[in-house]
């Protein structure tokens, strides 16, 4: 169900952005696209620190409206650690100028034009805009607050999703013994039997995904680590995450087949699929999977069920002993990038790379999510989640 929140003023707004966004906006430029009178997303980047950076942010941001369909209004803010008291100047007026400028140029109607600062806002289109801004208490007191759901109101920063949760010792020693037995062929077997049906990745996947991830027994966990490093299985689970059990029993089957035949004919994993697609140019189940993979697709994730992934697997990688914990960073970045969240996903490939610097998938991901793709899914219509760079 969508609930709608109507916002009456500036600072109504600026009260809800969090909820809109799905985070505390913190040293940022955040624009809210508008078909018609209603919100169709938010767009994040960093803001820029330094002058010479902020075209690129501004073309960036310009080149992303025009790929969501049907908008045609825009409201920019600036989020910055700067204040208005200090100076009596307007902070980040020559950025919010410039977007704004561009923004019209584009054929978008500019709403307004917002800065929250440390100590005030303001409305770089408002002429009655004080020296000092306008106290940040309007926002905290804004009456759009009381129609915001209870569970939207505790909300971490942008980069709260790339951070790991603090480890528990004692869970972390149980998930790496679970771990050593899965390891061991004389005492894998026992291991996987006391797992049950969840020693299918599908099975798996879905029990991840119910409860708290504090919660979840840590021979599952286990097990999720140990499976995480096989690229073929690892895919597999990463697309069940988002797109259901249906997709993912999918890829792992063409994952298993796909090795099958690369075992018996010698030729690796990635020659087989050029082959196969080279006897048969149309769209093949790989192919399929790679564009979800890639977000080349209008294809929608479920957004809850990404969240709730997101949560689990950023909990395994923090348990996860040394040696283990590249592979679920990576899957927490694509989940992280499906959402929209870039800043986060890169800050989670940051760490892939540190704990495993030649693991293929982490620099893969890192390439592509750094050139600044986007998800096809992100510009499907109503319902785009947010963009986050």
């Amino acid at each position: 169900m969508t609930t709608i929140i109507r916002a009456t003023g500036a600072h109504d707004l600026l009260a809800i952005v969090p909820t809109l966004a799905g985070f505390i906006p913190e040293r940022s430029i955040v624009c809210v696209a508008f078909r018609g009178t209603r919100s169709a997303g938010v767009l994040r980047h960093d803001l820029p620190r330094r002058a010479a950076e902020r075209q690129a942010v501004v073309s960036a941001i310009v080149g992303t409206l025009c790929r969501m369909p049907g908008v045609d209004a825009v409201v920019p803010i600036a989020y910055t650690d700067a204040t208005f008291g200090a100076t009596g100047r307007f902070p980040e007026r020559a950025l919010l100028s410039l977007l704004v400028r561009r923004i019209e140029q584009a054929g978008f109607v500019v709403r307004d034009a917002l800065c929250h600062g440390v100590d005030a806002w303001g409305s770089l289109l408002d002429p009655a805009t004080p020296a000092n801004g306008h106290p940040v208490a309007m926002i905290d007191e804004s009456g759009a607050l009381s129609r915001v759901p209870g569970d939207a109101r505790s909300l971490g920063g942008v980069a709260d999703s790339g951070r790991l949760p603090t480890p528990d010792d004692a869970t972390s020693r149980s998930i790496a013994e679970h771990l050593a037995r899965f390891d061991d062929l004389e005492r894998g077997e026992a291991a996987l039997a006391e797992l049950g049906a969840e020693a299918d990745p599908v099975e798996l996947v879905e029990a991840l995904l119910e409860g708290e991830p504090g919660d979840q027994p840590e021979r599952r966990i286990a097990w999720f680590l140990h499976l995480a490093r096989r690229p073929g299985i690892r895919d597999a689970m990463m697309l069940q995450f988002g797109f259901g059990p249906v997709v993912g029993e999918t890829a792992l089957d063409d994952a298993f087949e796909t090795a099958a035949v690369a075992e018996r004919t010698g030729e690796t994993v990635d020659q087989v699929v050029r082959r196969r697609h080279a006897d048969d140019p149309g769209e093949t189940v790989s192919d399929l999977l790679a564009r979800l993979l890639l977000g080349q697709t209008t294809i929608k994730p479920d957004g809850d069920r990404v969240r709730r992934a997101l949560d689990a697997v950023r909990w395994a990688a923090a348990h996860a002993p040394d040696g283990h914990r590249g592979p679920p960073l990576c899957v927490a970045a694509w989940l992280a990038w499906a959402l929209g969240m870039g800043s986060a996903a890169g800050a989670l490939l940051e760490q892939a790379i540190s704990a495993e610097p030649g693991l293929p998938m982490a620099g893969l991901l890192a390439s592509f999510i750094g050139s600044g793709a986007l998800p096809e899914w992100a510009f499907s219509g109503p319902g785009s989640d947010v963009s986050d760079r």
